[in-house]
């Protein structure tokens, strides 16, 4: 069964990543920058949460806070929901699926391997179903 450790070696590991005494306004130019729906927040290489756009909205437009004096600590998520390596992509979608997230971090012996979004997770199921329809019409179109 194909892994999350399966999809990081198609996506790879690169995350980015941030602390929770960085101001919103600061760490939402970085996802702007990075293209990107969230960063994780580390303290002393552990992982600590994570702040996404989920959290933007909600936490800090809805309530009317000062991005440029709320900081990531304040209106991160901090229950995360997490995955290690082994995890087959079944079992992560569920997860994602379960408990309504677009992010999912990684963990590994050492700490944080990754994050798998919910981007990742479609595209890597879409090419596999790519491939496995490729084999197909090969094995019953091919003449020999």
């Amino acid at each position: 069964m194909p892994t999350v450790r399966d999809i990081l070696a198609r996506k790879g590991t690169l995350v980015v990543t941030t602390t929770a005494d960085v101001t919103v306004l600061e760490a939402a130019r970085l996802m702007n920058q990075r293209g990107i729906g969230a960063v994780v927040v580390m303290e002393r290489d552990a992982l600590h949460g994570i702040f996404t756009e989920r959290d933007l909205m909600v936490r800090v437009v809805a309530e009317r806070r000062d991005p440029s004096s709320t900081t990531v600590g304040e209106v991160m998520t901090r229950r995360l929901v997490t995955a290690r390596a082994e995890t087959t992509v079944e079992e992560c979608a569920t997860l994602m699926t379960q408990h309504r997230i677009r992010h999912l971090p990684v963990l590994g012996p050492t700490g944080l391997a990754g994050v798998v979004t919910i981007g990742d997770l479609l595209a890597y199921q879409l090419a596999e179903q790519e491939m496995t329809i490729s084999q197909l019409n090969s094995y019953l179109y091919d003449v020999r």
